[in-house]
């Protein structure tokens, strides 16, 4: 990461070697922008025919005309306490407004030279577990206009919600519900749902979760009640490590294989990963995803293998990291 800090208006701005993170103290939220290596770089994933092992990823330079990654803020803080994740360190704060689920949006497309892309994925996964705020149902019926508004023309724009799948949230079901028809509706098949599953076993998943997560059981009944999705299937998503139990046979008993696909990927090197003993690896060695990755085609399931670049996780913009936790004075 480029230790040096810029500042737009109220933003701190960190420029990374694929983007830049932005944060702002006063608003309780943090953003960033990046673009992507391509799929034939850090993807392997037969179905779509990307057969090759993914042995590192070196870095490069990124063209936000071809690809651009947004991902914002649900919340400010989270109220969640995985124990991967940095986000719990800053606190639960409330969740963001509409008005600042557009803010961050038009922070991240003003403040560069593009005004054409062939693609722009929004994440609603930076902080927060987006499906405790409705706004980000209402934000996304209006981010196509958003979007164009801030002088961007993108042929594809893709949301994608992830989530923990918390106990107590009553309004759960319809929200993924909705979000599910925003998929298949509005976006023609152009969004994505992904379930952070993370282990085919609850007691771990209880200690990964710190008990806040529903049981699999439960999200598989869930899952049973979802429509059919348009486009691509929604998202099991296993940040893995050599502890993770994932059994593909279970996973085979929980769900759908017509619904879903299955995301494999390293845990991110975050403050809390190593605090709590993560063996975090898999940058440079394809071994520890293809453990996990050949029992699940054997089982006939659609996986995709996603591998980060090592200056992509040091440069914390992968999923877990909260640079708002850290004083201003070591970012310098």
């Amino acid at each position: 990461m480029d230790k040096k800090e810029g500042t737009f208006m109220q933003e701190r701005v960190i420029n990374t070697h694929t983007g830049k993170i932005y944060v702002n103290d006063e608003k309780e939220i943090e953003f960033l922008t990046v673009g992507d290596y391509g799929k034939e770089n850090n993807i392997k994933a037969d179905f779509l025919g990307l057969h090759k092992e993914i042995h590192g990823v070196v870095n490069s330079k990124v063209d936000l005309s071809k690809k651009w990654v947004a991902t914002i803020s649900t919340q400010k803080g989270c109220p969640m306490n995985c124990k991967f994740c940095d986000v719990p360190k800053f606190g639960y704060h409330g969740n963001v407004s509409m008005e600042n689920l557009e803010y961050q949006i038009r922070t991240i497309i003003k403040n560069e030279n593009v005004r054409e892309t062939e693609r722009f994925n929004v994440h609603f996964a930076r902080m927060g577990e987006p499906t405790w705020n409705h706004d980000v149902l209402s934000f996304s019926m209006i981010l196509k206009e958003v979007v164009w508004m801030c002088g961007l023309k993108a042929k594809t724009i893709h949301p994608v919600v992830s989530t923990m799948l918390p106990k107590g949230n009553k309004n759960l079901i319809t929200f993924l519900s909705e979000w599910c028809n925003i998929k298949n509706s509005v976006y023609h098949g152009e969004a994505g749902l992904q379930f952070s599953i993370n282990s085919t076993d609850d007691n771990q998943r209880k200690e990964l979760f710190d008990g806040k997560s529903l049981s699999l059981a439960e999200i598989s009944e869930i899952a049973s009640f979802l429509p059919m999705p348009k486009g691509r299937k929604y998202t099991l998503n296993f940040p893995v490590t050599n502890q993770t139990i994932l059994e593909a046979n279970k996973l085979s008993s929980l769900f759908c294989k017509d619904k879903f696909i299955v995301k494999i990927t390293p845990i991110h090197e975050t403050h809390s990963a190593i605090e709590n003993g993560f063996e975090v690896s898999g940058y440079s060695d394809y071994d520890v995803y293809k453990k996990f990755e050949q029992p699940l085609l054997d089982e006939g399931w659609d996986v995709i293998v996603f591998v980060p670049s090592k200056e992509e996780d040091s440069d914390r913009i992968t999923c877990g990291n909260a640079i708002i936790i850290d004083s201003k004075e070591t970012l310098f």
